[in-house]
Protein backbone atom coordinates (compact mmCIF):
# COMPACT_ATOMS: atom_id res chain seq x y z
CA UNK A 1 0.00 0.00 0.00
CA UNK A 2 1.20 3.50 -0.68
CA UNK A 3 2.21 5.68 2.21
CA UNK A 4 -0.15 7.95 3.82
CA UNK A 5 0.72 11.59 5.59
CA UNK A 6 -1.07 13.82 6.91
CA UNK A 7 -1.14 17.89 5.84
CA UNK A 8 2.31 19.27 7.00
CA UNK A 9 3.50 22.60 6.75
CA UNK A 10 6.72 20.84 5.55
CA UNK A 11 5.07 19.28 2.48
CA UNK A 12 4.11 22.89 1.80
CA UNK A 13 7.09 24.63 2.17
CA UNK A 14 9.08 21.66 -0.07
CA UNK A 15 6.31 22.49 -2.78
CA UNK A 16 6.30 26.25 -3.00
CA UNK A 17 10.12 25.77 -3.33
CA UNK A 18 10.22 22.86 -5.80
CA UNK A 19 7.36 24.77 -7.66
CA UNK A 20 9.50 28.30 -7.73
CA UNK A 21 12.58 26.48 -9.42
CA UNK A 22 10.18 24.83 -11.66
CA UNK A 23 8.74 28.01 -12.92
CA UNK A 24 11.93 29.67 -13.57
CA UNK A 25 14.14 27.09 -14.95
CA UNK A 26 11.86 23.96 -15.93
CA UNK A 27 13.61 22.25 -13.86
CA UNK A 28 13.21 20.64 -10.80
CA UNK A 29 9.62 19.49 -10.33
CA UNK A 30 10.78 15.40 -10.37
CA UNK A 31 14.10 15.82 -9.77
CA UNK A 32 13.68 17.21 -6.38
CA UNK A 33 10.59 16.55 -5.19
CA UNK A 34 10.44 12.88 -5.85
CA UNK A 35 13.78 11.87 -4.02
CA UNK A 36 12.86 14.85 -1.38
CA UNK A 37 9.59 12.95 -0.61
CA UNK A 38 11.74 9.02 -0.46
CA UNK A 39 14.66 10.48 1.22
CA UNK A 40 13.62 12.65 3.15
CA UNK A 41 10.25 11.67 4.10
CA UNK A 42 10.26 7.81 3.97
CA UNK A 43 7.48 7.59 0.83
CA UNK A 44 7.49 4.65 -0.83
CA UNK A 45 9.38 5.17 -4.26
CA UNK A 46 6.26 4.28 -6.19
CA UNK A 47 4.19 6.54 -4.04
CA UNK A 48 6.70 9.24 -4.45
CA UNK A 49 6.68 9.09 -8.37
CA UNK A 50 2.60 9.07 -9.00
CA UNK A 51 2.07 11.22 -6.41
CA UNK A 52 4.43 13.78 -7.41
CA UNK A 53 3.10 12.99 -11.35
CA UNK A 54 0.11 14.37 -10.23
CA UNK A 55 1.40 17.30 -8.30
CA UNK A 56 3.18 17.96 -11.30
CA UNK A 57 0.34 18.12 -13.66
CA UNK A 58 -1.57 20.65 -11.97
CA UNK A 59 1.20 22.85 -10.68
CA UNK A 60 2.57 22.83 -14.55
CA UNK A 61 -0.86 24.14 -15.27
CA UNK A 62 -1.05 26.96 -13.66
CA UNK A 63 2.74 27.54 -14.87
CA UNK A 64 1.41 27.26 -17.95
CA UNK A 65 -0.89 29.73 -17.55
CA UNK A 66 1.74 32.54 -16.50
CA UNK A 67 3.84 31.31 -19.54
CA UNK A 68 1.17 31.63 -21.92
CA UNK A 69 -0.01 35.05 -20.72
CA UNK A 70 3.72 36.25 -21.29
CA UNK A 71 3.88 34.72 -24.50
CA UNK A 72 6.67 32.81 -23.79
CA UNK A 73 4.97 29.49 -24.85
CA UNK A 74 5.51 27.93 -28.74
CA UNK A 75 2.56 26.11 -29.05
CA UNK A 76 3.69 24.00 -32.08
CA UNK A 77 6.68 22.51 -30.30
CA UNK A 78 4.47 21.59 -26.94
CA UNK A 79 2.55 19.66 -30.18
CA UNK A 80 5.06 17.75 -31.29
CA UNK A 81 6.26 16.43 -28.21
CA UNK A 82 2.82 15.35 -27.12
CA UNK A 83 2.21 13.07 -30.38
CA UNK A 84 5.43 11.19 -28.87
CA UNK A 85 5.12 11.33 -25.36
CA UNK A 86 1.54 10.39 -24.74
CA UNK A 87 1.54 7.49 -26.53
CA UNK A 88 4.92 6.70 -25.22
CA UNK A 89 3.34 7.02 -21.62
CA UNK A 90 0.55 4.47 -22.50
CA UNK A 91 2.74 1.54 -23.46
CA UNK A 92 4.96 2.51 -20.23
CA UNK A 93 1.56 2.64 -17.96
CA UNK A 94 0.65 -0.71 -19.52
CA UNK A 95 4.35 -2.39 -19.02
CA UNK A 96 4.89 -0.91 -15.49
CA UNK A 97 1.26 -2.49 -14.17
CA UNK A 98 2.56 -6.07 -14.84
CA UNK A 99 4.38 -6.10 -11.63
CA UNK A 100 3.37 -5.02 -7.84
CA UNK A 101 5.21 -1.36 -7.61
CA UNK A 102 4.83 -1.58 -4.36
CA UNK A 103 7.33 -4.13 -3.15
CA UNK A 104 10.62 -3.84 -2.29
CA UNK A 105 12.30 -5.19 -5.18
CA UNK A 106 10.08 -2.45 -7.28
CA UNK A 107 10.95 0.23 -4.99
CA UNK A 108 14.60 -0.61 -5.16
CA UNK A 109 14.46 -0.50 -8.87
CA UNK A 110 12.39 2.53 -9.02
CA UNK A 111 15.06 4.37 -6.92
CA UNK A 112 17.85 3.22 -8.48
CA UNK A 113 16.12 4.46 -11.85
CA UNK A 114 15.79 7.55 -10.58
CA UNK A 115 19.23 8.03 -9.06
CA UNK A 116 20.31 7.42 -12.63
CA UNK A 117 18.20 9.84 -14.52
CA UNK A 118 19.13 12.70 -11.97
CA UNK A 119 23.08 12.05 -12.28
CA UNK A 120 21.80 12.40 -16.12
CA UNK A 121 19.93 15.25 -15.41
CA UNK A 122 22.45 16.98 -13.38
CA UNK A 123 25.39 16.35 -16.58
CA UNK A 124 22.51 18.05 -18.80
CA UNK A 125 22.47 20.99 -16.62
CA UNK A 126 25.93 21.07 -15.99
CA UNK A 127 27.42 20.83 -19.41
CA UNK A 128 24.64 22.17 -21.28
CA UNK A 129 26.52 24.73 -23.42
CA UNK A 130 28.80 22.50 -24.27
CA UNK A 131 26.18 19.68 -25.80
CA UNK A 132 24.75 23.06 -27.65
CA UNK A 133 28.03 22.99 -29.32
CA UNK A 134 27.20 19.76 -31.02
CA UNK A 135 24.81 20.41 -33.03
CA UNK A 136 25.37 20.89 -36.56
CA UNK A 137 26.92 24.70 -38.00
CA UNK A 138 26.31 24.32 -41.70
CA UNK A 139 22.93 25.90 -42.47
CA UNK A 140 19.08 24.89 -40.78
CA UNK A 141 18.33 21.57 -40.12
CA UNK A 142 15.54 20.71 -42.38
CA UNK A 143 12.36 21.45 -40.72
CA UNK A 144 11.12 17.59 -40.95
CA UNK A 145 13.90 16.37 -39.15
CA UNK A 146 13.38 18.62 -36.86
CA UNK A 147 9.82 17.73 -36.13
CA UNK A 148 10.98 13.97 -36.16
CA UNK A 149 13.46 14.31 -33.58
CA UNK A 150 10.85 16.48 -31.40
CA UNK A 151 8.35 13.84 -31.53
CA UNK A 152 10.88 11.08 -30.52
CA UNK A 153 11.89 13.32 -27.97
CA UNK A 154 8.53 13.13 -26.36
CA UNK A 155 8.46 9.41 -26.78
CA UNK A 156 11.30 9.04 -24.98
CA UNK A 157 10.66 11.99 -22.13
CA UNK A 158 7.58 10.15 -22.14
CA UNK A 159 8.65 6.62 -20.55
CA UNK A 160 11.36 8.17 -18.57
CA UNK A 161 8.71 10.22 -17.03
CA UNK A 162 6.04 7.84 -16.48
CA UNK A 163 8.98 5.36 -14.37
CA UNK A 164 10.88 7.91 -12.51
CA UNK A 165 8.94 11.16 -13.08
CA UNK A 166 12.03 12.45 -13.80
CA UNK A 167 13.30 14.17 -17.62
CA UNK A 168 10.99 16.53 -18.68
CA UNK A 169 12.44 19.45 -17.58
CA UNK A 170 17.01 19.20 -17.45
CA UNK A 171 17.18 16.74 -20.36
CA UNK A 172 13.77 17.99 -22.35
CA UNK A 173 14.97 21.40 -21.84
CA UNK A 174 18.56 20.76 -22.95
CA UNK A 175 17.19 18.83 -26.19
CA UNK A 176 14.87 21.65 -26.68
CA UNK A 177 17.63 23.92 -27.22
CA UNK A 178 20.03 22.24 -29.39
CA UNK A 179 16.66 21.51 -31.51
CA UNK A 180 15.89 25.27 -31.45
CA UNK A 181 18.31 27.48 -31.09
CA UNK A 182 17.30 30.46 -32.43
CA UNK A 183 14.59 30.11 -29.89
CA UNK A 184 14.39 32.96 -26.22
CA UNK A 185 15.46 30.44 -23.05
CA UNK A 186 12.08 31.47 -21.26
CA UNK A 187 10.03 30.54 -24.42
CA UNK A 188 11.98 26.82 -24.08
CA UNK A 189 11.36 26.86 -20.39
CA UNK A 190 7.56 27.55 -21.13
CA UNK A 191 7.18 25.22 -23.97
CA UNK A 192 9.19 22.41 -21.90
CA UNK A 193 6.43 22.94 -18.93
CA UNK A 194 3.07 23.20 -21.04
CA UNK A 195 4.26 19.86 -22.47
CA UNK A 196 4.71 18.82 -19.64
CA UNK A 197 0.85 19.11 -18.25
CA UNK A 198 -0.67 16.60 -20.86
CA UNK A 199 2.39 14.10 -20.32
CA UNK A 200 2.18 14.41 -16.06
CA UNK A 201 -1.58 14.49 -16.18
CA UNK A 202 -2.01 10.98 -18.36
CA UNK A 203 1.06 9.29 -16.27
CA UNK A 204 -0.38 10.65 -12.84
CA UNK A 205 -3.43 9.49 -13.53
CA UNK A 206 -2.21 5.85 -14.66
CA UNK A 207 -0.09 5.28 -11.42
CA UNK A 208 -3.62 5.94 -9.40
CA UNK A 209 -5.02 3.70 -11.21
CA UNK A 210 -2.82 1.43 -9.96
CA UNK A 211 -2.82 2.69 -6.42
CA UNK A 212 0.85 4.54 -6.38
CA UNK A 213 -1.03 8.26 -5.37
CA UNK A 214 -1.44 9.53 -1.66
CA UNK A 215 -4.20 12.31 -1.57
CA UNK A 216 -3.02 13.91 1.42
CA UNK A 217 0.05 14.37 0.68
CA UNK A 218 -0.61 15.95 -2.91
CA UNK A 219 -2.87 18.48 -1.63
CA UNK A 220 -0.44 19.34 0.82
CA UNK A 221 2.26 19.99 -2.01
CA UNK A 222 -0.10 21.87 -4.22
CA UNK A 223 -0.91 24.76 -1.79
CA UNK A 224 2.99 25.09 -1.89
CA UNK A 225 3.71 24.57 -5.27
CA UNK A 226 1.11 26.28 -6.69
CA UNK A 227 2.26 29.89 -5.89
CA UNK A 228 5.39 28.73 -6.02
CA UNK A 229 5.23 28.15 -9.74
CA UNK A 230 3.27 31.49 -10.45
CA UNK A 231 6.40 33.72 -8.50
CA UNK A 232 8.66 31.39 -10.57
CA UNK A 233 7.19 31.76 -13.95
CA UNK A 234 6.58 35.13 -13.55
CA UNK A 235 10.31 36.33 -13.04
CA UNK A 236 11.23 33.43 -15.88
CA UNK A 237 12.89 36.42 -18.10
CA UNK A 238 13.87 37.98 -15.68
CA UNK A 239 16.26 35.67 -13.45
CA UNK A 240 19.89 34.75 -15.26
CA UNK A 241 20.12 30.90 -16.15
CA UNK A 242 23.49 30.44 -14.62
CA UNK A 243 22.37 31.86 -11.33
CA UNK A 244 20.29 28.18 -10.33
CA UNK A 245 22.04 25.70 -13.12
CA UNK A 246 25.25 24.78 -11.30
CA UNK A 247 23.69 24.86 -7.83
CA UNK A 248 20.70 22.64 -9.09
CA UNK A 249 23.19 20.34 -10.55
CA UNK A 250 25.58 19.49 -8.16
CA UNK A 251 22.48 19.09 -5.60
CA UNK A 252 20.54 16.30 -8.48
CA UNK A 253 24.36 14.68 -8.60
CA UNK A 254 24.41 14.58 -4.33
CA UNK A 255 20.88 13.72 -4.37
CA UNK A 256 21.23 10.83 -7.61
CA UNK A 257 24.34 9.32 -5.47
CA UNK A 258 22.54 9.01 -2.55
CA UNK A 259 20.01 6.90 -3.96
CA UNK A 260 22.03 4.68 -6.53
CA UNK A 261 24.29 3.48 -3.93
Amino acid sequence: MAHYASVSPLYVLSGFIVGLLVGQTGVGGGSLMTPLLILVFGVHPAAAVGTDLLQASITKIVGTVVHGANHTVQWSIVARLAAGSIPATGVALFLVSRFDLHSVVAGRVISSLLGAMLLLTAVALMFRRRLLTVRPRRGERAAGSTTALTICTGAVLGVLVTISSVGAGAIGVTVLLHLYPKLPMARIVGSDIAHAVPLTLIAGAGHWMLGSVDLMMLSSLLIGSIPGIILGSLFAARVPEWVLRPLLAVVLALVGGALVL
